[in-house]
């Protein structure tokens, strides 16, 4: 984990939160997308479109889900998470949309 804090260290605080609060959300839509695939893949199993789309948007969404579990220790840093939270924003990356709800009530200064 070093490497990753020696990583962030080189850009200012504020510029890893505007990071992490729009990998958040990419995050959450990115959710949306992949159950729109799972959707159309469902109707349409046998159609190379749905597959493309759901291989294309299941990519994205990994990808937004790897860079929001490799921000995580550099937040959990700078906000001074304890182990609680930082294993809840952790288990919150599995759940459909909960990354929003980490955005906007975890990663604050002001919480108590």
């Amino acid at each position: 984990m070093e490497f990753l804090e020696k990583f962030f260290s080189k850009y200012p605080q504020e510029k890893v939160i505007r990071w992490f609060k729009q990998i958040c959300l990419a995050e959450a839509v990115s959710w949306f997308f992949l159950f729109t695939a799972m959707t159309w893949i469902r109707i349409d199993p046998e159609g190379v479109f749905p597959i493309v789309y759901i291989s294309t948007i299941g990519s994205i969404h990994g990808f937004f889900f790897t860079l929001y579990l490799i921000f995580l220790p550099s937040i959990r840093k700078i906000y001074e998470w304890d182990d609680e939270d930082s294993v809840f924003a952790l288990i919150a990356a599995f759940f459909p949309f909960a990354t929003i709800w980490i955005d906007k009530k975890l990663a604050r200064f002001d919480r108590e």
